[in-house]
């Protein structure tokens, strides 16, 4: 399942954008929005941010 970002959570820090190796995920609004279509669910966009606004959905 691709990624979710806490809308609420996320402080738009972009430190998920530079490390998504599929480049997932954007800016939208200064929060991070990912694109399912193009996510791998790799998680490591869900390690990297900092106030944890990112987790994989089951």
């Amino acid at each position: 399942m691709p990624a979710q970002v806490d809308r609420e959570k996320c402080t738009g820090c972009e430190a998920c954008v530079s490390a998504c190796p599929s480049e997932a995920i954007s800016m939208v609004d200064d929060k991070a929005q990912v694109d399912p279509g193009t996510c791998t669910d790799c998680g490591i966009c869900v390690d990297e941010c900092p106030v944890e606004a990112i987790s994989m959905v089951d």
